[in-house]
């Protein structure tokens, strides 16, 4: 399947639904997994997923990176190992640090947007992409407060970084939409200056309430107002592969399977207004 030339949905691979993700239609479904769940040497787990990689396209999302720090080279030469093993359709990353001088921290931590920052990004993510020999997707990271000391707005540093290294980026419209929520902005303003040549794929989630923040929890129905994002962009950019995340309150799979067939919907649209 050329997710490319013809997008389409996917969800996110959890354990606890391997059998329903195997015995699933194969027509239009992908799945996507932390890479990092399965940078080991054999064992049940990469058998699972070799099951389902003979029957559907794969995407490996990475959360250990930290680009935006320390690359640790050995588990580069990990994640190098389990591309081309499997030959995901797309490997990306988030634009955060998470480790720094060998103390490693159990987030994806923010940093002000600096042109020393991008040089240090830009710098991680040519070794990486040399390392896999592919270029990789960068997601668009959440907030929860505004930093000081930022140079660049958000939208153009992500530009910049892809016009630097050749990389794609991955849209997460939940982020988006808490991200501004969080520091008062417009989350349709971003989601139209968004340069959709660029989105190589995009994120649908959940998030969650703790006071007056909105946080990126992964564990709750897509919010309608994250539909209607969604539904915004892809009316302007187009279909781009479109993943259903969820980490955490994991439902059945029928319930996952359901927001796959909305996103789907929402991809075939532009086509069908065409034709009609």
């Amino acid at each position: 399947m050329n997710l490319n030339a013809a997008p389409s949905a996917g969800l996110a691979l959890k354990p606890e639904h391997y059998a329903e993700a195997l015995a699933a239609p194969a027509d239009g479904l992908w799945f996507e997994v932390h890479a990092e769940n399965y940078m080991v040497r054999g064992g049940p787990r990469l058998a699972w997923l070799e099951a389902i990689s003979e029957r559907h396209p794969l995407s490996l999302h990475g959360v250990g990176l930290s680009l935006a720090a320390d690359v640790d080279l050995e588990h580069l030469a990990r994640l190098a190992e389990l591309t081309r093993r499997f030959e995901p359709w797309l490997v990306s990353e988030h634009l955060a640090w998470s480790a720094w001088r060998g103390a490693y921290y159990p987030d994806l931590l923010p940093f002000p947007r600096t042109s020393a920052a991008l040089a240090r990004i830009v710098d991680n993510v040519e070794r990486v992409q040399d390392a896999l020999g592919r270029a990789i997707a960068i997601e668009n990271p959440s907030h929860y407060l505004a930093l000081e000391g930022q140079e660049w707005d958000e939208i153009d540093f992500l530009a910049e970084l892809a016009r630097r290294t050749g990389c794609g980026l991955l849209l997460d419209v939940n982020n988006v939409f808490v991200s501004a929520r969080n520091l008062g902005a417009s989350a349709e303003a971003t989601i139209d200056a968004f340069p959709g040549e660029l989105v190589n794929e995009i994120h649908l989630a959940g998030h969650s309430v703790d006071g007056a923040l909105l946080i990126d929890s992964h564990d709750a129905p897509i919010a309608p107002e994250v539909w209607a994002l969604y539904e915004r962009l892809i009316a302007r950019i187009g279909a781009r592969p479109t993943l259903i995340e969820r980490d955490g309150n994991l439902p059945a799979f029928s319930v996952l399977a359901a927001e796959w067939a909305r996103a789907q919907a929402v991809l075939r649209a532009p086509a069908l207004k065409q034709a009609a």
